[in-house]
């Protein structure tokens, strides 16, 4: 046997440990921890964990996962921030949580990677090679889906922005302000467009001018259409029709959804005869090929 078969086994004890080190009925607690029900409250915090256990391991490691995966993702062509996309995806995990599960997902996958090659006796430059790249594509896979998930949220609020934009402009016309509209619409709305604007008004309640809050809407949906939107709504005191600045708006962003939604179908369409195309080539080619090796054979007298 290889003297590295049993480093396969060191990730698998220090997990294991750790796990231990978590459950009371395996660890003695220290004498701090048992007598800490009875002392005030926040006395004795400092000495709330031990040397080595998860939480000591993933105060070290996280910032460094952390920095590793970001830089990862910008090298990829990821610029969004990592927060941002895990609030439009709905993932209610933090940002050092996430690297951390994709670090143990990768290193997971790596040693299952490295366990397979060892026990299907693979060659050397194989098992090296599907130890190396199970953890990055691991990697890809898990930042793949919540980038997609966030692209969605945007795609979503993109086909339900031209709605809200007519709307708005219908409330403005009908006297309302700025902030009493978005209000309205973020109380009695429906979709994530209403999720959104509530969250303005909310903002708008805790005392921020009523365009810095719009603005930071547009920052974080980082959509053409919203900049542009929060752009003629910034005209309110200057416009003296701001509805018809509204309404033009939102026939441009219809337009431009409509546009979208044009080249979408164009490109399925095309999709579609892909597989028809090589089913018919396929045929095609093997048909032709039978003649001309019977040619080519008594050309050579084979």
């Amino acid at each position: 046997m290889p003297a590295w078969y049993p480093l396969l086994a060191l990730p698998f004890a220090v997990g294991v440990s750790l796990m231990f080190s978590e459950m009371r009925w395996f660890r003695t607690p220290p004498l701090v921890e048992r007598l800490r029900p009875y002392a005030p409250p926040g006395t004795g915090e400092q000495h709330r964990r031990g040397w080595l256990n998860a939480a000591s391991l993933r105060d070290v490691i996280g910032p460094l996962v952390t920095t590793f995966g970001n830089r990862v993702s910008t090298l990829l062509g990821v610029n969004d921030d990592l927060s941002v996309r895990l609030q439009r995806a709905e993932v209610h995990l933090e940002v050092t949580e996430f690297r951390l599960k994709q670090a143990t997902y990768a290193l997971a996958s790596m040693v299952a990677a490295a366990g397979i090659g060892a026990m299907a006796s693979m060659g050397p430059s194989f098992a090296i090679a599907a130890t190396v790249c199970a953890p990055v594509l691991t990697f890809l896979i898990l930042e793949q889906r919540v980038t997609t998930a966030s692209q969605r949220w945007q795609e979503a609020i993109t086909l339900e922005l031209p709605v809200v934009i007519e709307q708005l402009g219908m409330l403005l016309s009908a006297g309302y302000s700025i902030g009493a509209a978005i209000n309205r619409l973020g109380r009695r709305g429906r979709g994530r467009s209403a999720v959104e604007l509530a969250k303005v008004s909310a903002r708008i309640r805790q005392g921020i001018p009523e365009i810095d809050a719009l603005r930071e809407w547009a920052a974080y949906t980082d959509l053409a259409a919203v900049e542009r939107l929060v752009g003629v709504l910034a005209l309110n005191w200057e416009a003296s029709d701001l509805g018809a600045l509204i309404s033009a708006e939102a026939r441009s962003v219809r337009r431009e959804v409509q546009r979208q939604q044009v080249e979408l179908i164009e490109r399925r369409s095309q999709q579609v005869w892909v597989p028809v195309t090589v089913a018919t080539l396929v045929p095609g080619v093997i048909f032709m090929a039978v003649p001309f090796i019977d040619a080519m054979g008594k050309l050579t007298g084979r």
